[in-house]
């Protein structure tokens, strides 16, 4: 294992995912589910002989000796994994198709064995490469109904399962983008690379503190975060989009603690909804260009006399910049800060 988190420079773009509602889909199972590792208790671990534990999702984890056969089961989990310092213990990645790594380290990736393309990996497909840890952005990768391993089935293998904060089902709606900075310790812990974890830290605060000083005391523009497929319109609304929203400066013209969002953070809506709140902005989740130009053109068609229309503020963000435990939640706070405010932060 190397010391230094590889830091982040260019990010190469989703792929695309499934379409319809089942695309829609997607993004809950990425947002849902388990892990609050919210409170931690990590001390060092691996070489000098002590147990680190951490809780996550209502679990205690703890280890006596440093994971060596680690699985990252979703490419955001791969890349965190990776920018720990931590390549040479990866023994598989998954869900390759959902979304690449960025440019700076998918040659570093290359020669990790894929588990699956564009769905979590069968029980047996994980169990074969004899992982002691496995990370994931959900626990609907572990969904034993789906062919998938449980985390029991894990456990038994002598493997443990690290799901992201963000994911856990008891936080799903109030998740933050933050929440990342609990991965990052966790794991830094877990897999002994606190100095890497602390860099990588270091990093991910200077960005969202930048963020946050150069939007100042300005007045926050509305926004309205939606999903779009064939015709179908859906509102996002809760969890971590809206923080993320809400971090990049935006006033969200759909309330978090509406009825409509209290068990799911997506609601399907009517384009009436989108014309009475008048959006100055709308962001919108992407599975690739095609995609993105299909949206733009919905929008544009469907609300012409909308101000986020008609000043051509339509912002495109890649779904798996909205998964949890995902270095990308900072990307795509940059990305709307960048043209909400485009006077007091570069764009690029």
């Amino acid at each position: 294992m190397t010391g230094n988190a590889t830091r982040a420079v260019s990010r190469r773009r989703s792929r695309p995912l499934p379409t319809a509602r089942a695309a829609l889909a997607v993004l809950p199972l990425a947002l849902t589910a388990c892990g609050t590792g919210v409170t931690t208790d990590a001390a060092d671990t691996g070489d000098s002989g002590q147990t680190v534990t951490v809780t996550n999702c209502g679990r205690e984890l703890s280890f006596d000796t440093t994971p060596s056969s680690v699985v990252g089961l979703m490419p955001s989990q791969t890349e965190l994994l990776i920018r720990l310092g931590v390549r040479d213990s990866i023994v598989g990645q998954a869900q390759t198709e959902v979304s690449a790594l960025p440019d700076d380290i998918a040659d570093e990736a290359a020669d990790i064995p894929v588990l699956s393309a564009d769905a979590p990996p069968a029980r047996e497909d994980l169990l074969a490469v004899t992982p002691d840890f496995v990370v994931s952005p959900t626990e609907y990768e572990f969904t034993a109904e789906q062919g998938f391993a449980s985390i029991e089935q894990l456990n038994e293998n002598g493997a443990r399962a690290y799901v992201a904060t963000g994911g856990c089902a008891d936080r799903r709606n109030t998740a933050e983008v933050t929440d990342v900075l609990t991965d990052i310790t966790d794991l830094g812990a877990i897999l002994d690379v606190p100095a890497a974890a602390e860099e990588l830290t270091q990093d991910v605060e200077e960005r969202l503190a930048a963020v946050e000083d150069a939007i100042g005391d300005s007045p926050r523009p509305t926004v309205a975060q939606v999903y779009v497929e064939g015709n179908s319109l859906s509102a996002i609304g809760a969890g971590i989009e809206a923080d993320i929203i809400e971090t990049a400066g935006g006033d969200n013209v759909f309330d978090p603690d509406a009825p409509e969002f209290a068990d799911f953070f997506a609601a399907q809506i009517n384009p009436e909804e989108i014309i009475s709140r008048a959006p100055e902005a709308i962001v919108f989740g992407v599975s690739g260009p095609e995609h993105e130009e299909r949206t733009r053109a919905y929008l544009r068609s469907t609300f012409p006399d909308v101000p986020a229309v008609q000043d051509d503020l339509l912002i495109a963000v890649p779904a798996s910049d909205l998964y949890p435990g995902a270095l990308g939640n900072v990307d795509a706070v940059e990305t709307i800060a960048r043209r909400l405010y485009p006077d007091a932060l570069q764009t690029g």
